[in-house]
Parts: C-alpha cells; structure tokens; sequence
C-alpha cells in the first residue's frame, strides 16, 4: 500500500513538475493554442502535400526513373518520417500542457529525428551534385550516374545518418541514469539540447553531435555553392557571344540559393542556441531547470526551432 502511494506521489510530483516547465517556457494560454494552430496546420499540410507529391512520382513512368526524383522521393520520404515523429509529439504536449518525459519514446524520437535531419542534409547535398552533373558534363552524365550507382548513393543517404546518429545516442545513452526514466525534459520534444540538459551535458555526445552536425552542413553548403556557382558559369558561358545576361540562370540560382537557406534555417538556429549555451555556460543551463527568468531566452529559442524544423518539410516539394 505505501508502495503504491509512493509511486502515485512520484508521478503527480513529475505531472506537476512537466507543468512548470511548460509554464517556464509558455506561460501564456494564447500562445499555447497559436502554437496548437501551426502545428497541426503544418503537420496537416507537409503530409497531404509530401503523400500527394510521392504518389504521383511513383505512378508516373516518365518521371520516376530519373535520378533527381529518385532523390527526390527519398527526400520526401525522410520528411514524412520527421514529420510524424515530430508534429503529433509536439501537440500533445501543447494539448496537454506539459513537457516531454523522458523514456522509450523520448530517445526514440531523438534517434528518428536525428536520421532524417543528416539524410536530409546528404540528399540534398546530392541532388545538387546531380544537377551539377546533368547540366555540366551532360555527355558523362548516364555513364556516371548508372541505376546500380543511383541506388548505392541512395543506400547510403541512409546508412551513413543511420551510423552517425546511432553513435550520437550511444554517447547520449553514457549520461543515462534510471533515476531520470519518466521524468520530464525541459522541453515539448527531445532536440540535443533538451536531451543534454536532461543528462546532465554528456561531454563527449555534445562535441561529436557538433562537430558531425558542422562538418556535414559545410560539406552541403559548399556542394551546393560550388554545383550552382559552375552552372550558373555554364549557362553565362552559353550565353555571353549574344552579348546578353542569362537573367534566368540569375533568377534559378537565386531561387535555389534562397530554398537552401531555408533548409538551412532550423540549423543555423541550432548554431546560435549552442553559442548562447556556451555563453551562459552549462551550470546556468543547469540552474534553469529551477526555473529563473535566465530560462527565458533558451524556451524561446527552443520553440523557434520546433517552429523551423518543420518548415523544411513543408516547402520541399516546391523545390
């Protein structure tokens, strides 16, 4: 009997706890249904769009053959995984007025999570490797590109974010403690700071995730600098005895440039929210959890990422 008062004493204790974390982070009611509006709209919208763009690639034979809709569907179908993963948990926290515990789920999530953002990152960075070739050496481009080829870069847009982010949650896994199973994060989804937070900051997980994440967006800014910068030089190129300006290359590049930086966006907040960790140090991260106005600023930029990280899925298709 005591045993059982106990363990219902610990869970209204962790309720009440995940409640005040939620408050720290969204103390009004307004923007809890605003922010229940957007996330249920963009879920809604990147599906229906993402399913509806993926079932008439599939059923298409003129298209899907293609290399670049073969990249594409694969894309689409990192998408539709993060965004199952990501809008239904991030609701039913905003419904329910409380913070993710931490669990199976939790570290599920995280994983799922940290799979589709590095095979994002990789399939682009592809798709502009394969423009690159299409437009620039377009008599190599079918010897290159081969369909065993195509699957084998495919097989390892998966298998690579796979290995990384299995390595990134075994390092996490090291700070675990089973003290911590069902309690609440300070977060409404397992992102790397929230997790670390949890954990105690796990050194060796929070350098490796950096450093990885750092490495493979630099890879695909310059991939995609150096793939649009050399075909916008082609089509100059092409252009330049008429003595005209190419202004639609100018217009394409521009478009995708700007796409990219979309991409980019949830990542690049990432990077001010690590830089605004390092300065406030890990011990006032620490502190936090016991709720002083410092937390402010660091629940904001968490419900910004939340924000941005699914605005990748919702204009994929357009790009």
């Amino acid at each position: 009997m005591d045993n059982c008062l106990n363990i219902t004493f610990e869970i209204l204790q962790s309720v009440d706890r995940g409640h005040c974390l939620f408050r720290s982070i969204l103390p009004s009611d307004t923007a809890v249904q605003v922010l229940v509006c957007v996330f249920v709209m963009m879920t809604i919208i990147s599906l229906v769009v993402n399913g509806c763009t993926l079932f008439s690639l599939g059923h298409s034979e003129d298209l899907s053959w293609e290399p670049r809709f073969a990249l594409l569907k694969n894309l689409i179908v990192s998408d539709i995984l993060l965004i199952v993963t990501q809008g239904p948990t991030v609701t039913h926290c905003l419904l329910q007025k409380t913070t993710l515990p931490y669990g199976a789920w939790c570290i599920t999530q995280f994983f799922l999570n940290t799979v589709c953002v590095f095979c994002t990152l990789i399939t682009i960075t592809c798709m502009a490797l394969e423009r690159y070739l299409y437009v620039c050496l377009a008599i190599y481009y079918l010897s290159i590109l081969t369909t065993k080829r195509l699957y084998l870069i495919i097989g390892l847009t998966w298998l690579i974010p796979v290995s990384l982010s299995a390595v990134i949650t075994g390092l996490i896994s090291l700070g675990h403690n089973h003290l911590l199973l069902g309690k609440p994060t300070a977060g409404l989804l397992c992102e790397p700071d929230t997790l670390e937070a949890h954990l105690g900051f796990p050194r060796a997980s929070a350098i490796f995730c950096k450093v990885v994440g750092l490495v493979v967006t630099l890879l695909c800014i310059f991939s995609y600098s150096f793939s649009y910068l050399r075909m916008y030089q082609e089509a100059c190129n092409a252009i330049q005895p008429f003595q005209q300006v190419n202004r639609r290359a100018r217009k394409t590049v521009a478009f995708y440039c700007s796409m990219l930086l979309l991409q980019l966006l949830p990542i690049f907040l990432k990077i001010v929210s690590d830089a605004l960790l390092e300065l406030e140090g890990s011990m006032a991260m620490i502190r936090s959890t016991n709720y002083p106005p410092g937390w402010i600023s660091a629940g904001t930029l968490h419900i910004m990422l939340l924000v941005m990280l699914q605005v990748p899925p919702y204009i994929n298709p357009l790009i």
